[in-house]
């Protein structure tokens, strides 16, 4: 049997070089490319692929909420996530979001296609260099889990995704069309955000993002997106 995969990656070099890794491999087959999350949502609705490979810093919509979106609505798809950094924040958020695994991208093609095959069976994978520091840290008891800052705690996931976007200069119109959501469902989102954050404008939206470190790009100077 061979797996339908839907690669995503914003880097062509990347994409092309995991396609020559499937490429000698019987069991895989890309069915797919995407450069964005938003666009990698789509493209999962329409071929409804068995695993997706995801890159973790996407632009706009990243790969972890990217993968949060698609498990909405392709329940069935398998995400695996890849990264270039191993901190446990980024770890322990892809698998909250439901991916079945973390690869680094620093690992071997055979790492690669181990993850294909145990997540293809049913399981789950995190790359080695992974699995043991975070070993060791729970071992020492000093993993830290990371909470929100009390400002933010009550605001619901969907909001706090849409406070990433809004401070990293994304407009009400590009945010529905990332989001799937509809133009004034996102302008409500916006103000009701406001509301319960005690600020009246983008600016203090953005401000807090920051502050949170819920993004680590602020709008571009002077850029005022359009509520």
């Amino acid at each position: 049997m061979r797996y339908e995969v839907l690669l995503v990656d914003d880097h062509k070099i990347m994409r092309d070089g995991i396609k020559a890794i499937l490429k000698h491999s019987e069991e895989f087959h890309v069915v797919g490319e995407s450069e964005s999350g938003a666009d990698a949502v789509q493209m999962c609705k329409r071929l409804k692929p068995a695993m997706i490979l995801m890159d973790i810093g996407l632009p706009g919509l990243n790969g972890i909420e990217a993968t949060t979106e698609i498990l909405r609505h392709c329940p069935d798809t398998k995400v695996i996530i890849l990264s270039m950094y191993d901190d446990e924040h980024s770890v322990v958020s892809a698998i909250r979001s439901g991916a079945r695994a973390f690869v680094l991208k620093k690992a071997s093609d055979n790492d690669l296609l181990e993850a294909l095959r145990t997540v293809s069976k049913g399981g789950s994978y995190l790359s080695p260099q992974v699995s043991d520091r975070l070993l060791h840290r729970i071992q020492r008891g000093d993993l830290e889990s990371k909470q929100l800052p009390t400002a933010l705690e009550g605001l619901s996931p969907r909001e706090l995704q849409v406070l990433r976007l809004v401070a990293e200069g994304k407009t009400s119109k590009e945010i529905a069309v990332m989001l799937d959501l509809g133009l004034q469902t996102v302008r409500s989102y916006r103000k009701t955000m406001m509301k319960k954050l005690g600020v009246n404008n983008v600016a203090g939206l953005t401000q807090l993002a920051l502050s949170a470190g819920l993004t680590r790009f602020p709008a571009p100077e002077g850029h005022a997106p359009s509520v």
